[in-house]
């Protein structure tokens, strides 16, 4: 595995969870002219109440970005942001996926509710599923006794769909991996570099970038058997 991509100067350390009190920030993204090289500065704006006050107060901060499998390729063309929180990581899965065209690659700790158990995903992957005969979505997952306590309507798409959507669990040699991905048509990634965290980026054009982490993908699903329990999950 590369390094991580994201480093963030001065942010919270709060578990992912759309339910986590995190105060909701505007990015405003750009590389610096005077920034070393392979690295992206952004300013976060939001509120924050204030613990002893009750007042809410604009805040602003400055993240960092290492692109360390970036640097020296071609920029992207595409649209790439920087991703915080729970509802901007849904938000730029559900982006690459209405404009996948062939096939997605998910990496994910517990199969993630609040992304991939939440509507505008589920029916943006129904549209893209029924719209192509040839669609198909692998879904690993490296913490699968974890996704097993709660329902989850992906799963049950899953059953639905069986032709077009396939689950497995890492192998348990391999659960190590904590980073989470979403990869479409080898090209177009949402990167988190921590599972338990929001922080990451998007980009929905980078195949340079997203065959690499797809690579990675290949290899631990490849190294693992269709999981049937997942399927039949008792939700």
């Amino acid at each position: 595995m590369s390094a991580s991509l994201l480093s963030w100067l001065g942010t919270s350390n709060q578990p992912a969870s759309c339910s986590a009190n995190l105060a909701p920030g505007t990015v405003t993204q750009g590389t610096a002219p005077a920034g070393p090289a392979g690295k992206i500065f952004t300013e976060v704006r939001g509120l924050q109440t204030d613990e002893d006050t009750g007042v809410r107060l604009e805040y602003v901060r400055t993240a960092a970005i290492d692109e360390p499998l970036m640097t020296g390729q071609t920029q992207s063309t595409g649209t790439r942001r920087v991703l915080s929180t729970c509802e901007e990581v849904r938000s730029a899965v559900v982006e690459i996926t209405l404009q996948a065209n062939r096939s997605l690659a998910i990496l994910t700790p517990d199969l993630e509710p609040d992304i991939y158990d939440h509507e505008d995903f589920l029916e943006t992957l129904k549209k893209f599923i029924l719209a192509r005969a040839f669609a198909r979505v692998r879904v690993m997952i490296t913490n699968p006794a974890r996704a097993m306590k709660s329902g989850n309507q992906f799963v049950h798409m899953g059953r639905r769909l069986n032709s077009y959507i396939e689950f497995r669990n890492v192998k348990e040699e391999s659960r190590d991996h904590e980073e989470a991905f979403c990869i479409a048509d080898g090209k177009a990634l949402v990167y988190r570099p921590d599972g338990k965290r929001w922080n990451g980026i998007s980009d929905t054009n980078k195949p340079a970038v997203a065959r690499q982490y797809l690579d990675t993908f290949d290899e631990l699903w490849h190294a693992t058997d269709i999981e049937p329990s997942v399927r039949l999950l008792h939700l």
